[in-house]
């Protein structure tokens, strides 16, 4: 399983990516291989600002529909439009173009809330 050690993650098997206030944010490959072939990412929040644990959008594999939670607060700048005509892209490269939103961090200290690559191997078993 890849859990890459410079990325922060949640309980709710979000990943995220910091590049100054700009958070890039997916789910994680022990997600997509929990939820299966993923169909659809649905995210209708660009440009709102939404509070951390706030549901951004949701997910939908052949078996089961999930939301998904903001990690961070801040205004959502970004969604990655090209999940649209290819949602597989989740499932094939979670870190890479699988990539589902950015958004503006109001409150740059709720990243220390989030999990280390560690913490998140234990919380999965790993």
């Amino acid at each position: 399983m890849n859990i890459p050690s410079d990325l922060k993650y949640t309980r709710d098997h979000e990943w995220v990516r910091v590049n100054g206030k700009i958070a890039t944010i997916g789910i994680t490959d022990f997600a997509q291989g929990e939820l299966g072939d993923i169909v659809y990412v649905e995210v209708e929040t660009v440009d709102e600002t939404l509070d951390q644990e706030e549901v951004f959008g949701t997910v939908e594999a052949v078996k089961t529909v999930s939301d998904l939670f903001l990690p961070v607060s801040g205004t959502i700048v970004e969604f990655n439009t090209s999940l649209e005509d290819e949602p597989e892209k989740v499932n094939t490269d979670p870190y890479g173009e699988g990539w589902m939103i950015r958004v503006e961090m109001n409150d740059l200290s709720q990243l220390e809330d989030l999990l280390s690559d560690t913490a998140y191997k234990e919380l999965i078993g790993g």
